[in-house]
């Protein structure tokens, strides 16, 4: 059984007739960056090498250098386990199509032991119904009114999604911080309610009323310890300034 240090090292673009070497170059260029390093080319002619390695500038262009070239389709699928084929047309006898993110999150476990090809087919026609019967998945990019992307675009995409999804599998969660406990909230809340009757905001009359509605407000957020603690400073700092305003208030001499 096939195996590999990564799941990106099963991935290979296999490009069936490609009409413009550049789209060669910038299909490269999007398998480099997004960790892809192999590439076939099937086709009776090889491309012009500058068109290409143009399009893949320095960096990707030692893809075009290890590029595979096969005459026949049937032989450049030859060694892979799954294929997934590109479509942007929908058909009476075409299997049916799905979104490439959902069809990423279905291949993804199975990589480490099936070799896995991308298949693209040329840009005016895009594959056949011969062609797309070697393919174990059909994939269609999800657009709006007009359904036509570039090849690149099309191989970008996908090398997106593959790359993107291993990502996320493999970033740790960060961690939650600890929501506050009844003991802070309710130290919070006292000083709320303190705050609100300096101002007289709050009477003996609505004091209940008010106070339920300000709980469920901020029981809504799920407030850590360190806001909780935020908004006591606040408040007690404001409790501060009412108190030494009244005394300044009683100590302001009256007028002769």
């Amino acid at each position: 059984m096939y195996h590999s240090q990564t799941p990106l090292d099963q991935i290979t673009v296999v490009l069936k007739n490609p009409k413009f070497p550049e789209n060669i170059g910038a299909t490269a260029r999007s398998c480099f960056n997004m960790g892809i390093s192999r590439l076939i080319v099937v086709g009776d002619v090889v491309p012009r090498y500058e068109d290409m390695a143009k399009m893949a500038t320095h960096k990707a262009v030692h893809l075009i250098d290890t590029m595979e070239m096969h005459p026949r389709l049937e032989d450049a699928l030859a060694p892979f386990h799954l294929v997934v084929g590109t479509t942007a047309r929908l058909g009476r006898k075409r299997t049916i199509e799905r979104s490439p993110r959902d069809i990423v999150a279905e291949i993804l476990p199975l990589l480490s032991d099936n070799r896995t090809a991308l298949l693209f087919g040329p840009e005016d026609r895009g594959l056949t119904n011969d062609d797309l019967k070697y393919c174990h998945y059909i994939s269609c990019i999800p657009t709006a009114d007009f359904a036509s992307l570039n090849l690149a675009q099309a191989v970008a995409i996908h090398c997106y999604e593959i790359y993107n999804t291993l990502v996320e599998q493999t970033r740790e969660p960060a961690a939650s911080p600890a929501t506050a406990t009844v003991r802070q909230l309710e130290g919070m809340y006292q000083h709320i309610e303190d705050a609100l009757l300096a101002i007289d905001f709050l009477d003996e009359k609505g004091n209940i009323y008010w106070m339920q509605s300000i709980r469920r407000l901020l029981g809504r957020i799920r407030l850590t310890a360190k806001e909780a603690n935020i908004i006591r400073g606040i408040c007690r700092k404001f409790l501060w300034h009412q108190v030494n305003r009244s005394d300044n208030l009683q100590k302001k001499p009256e007028n002769p």
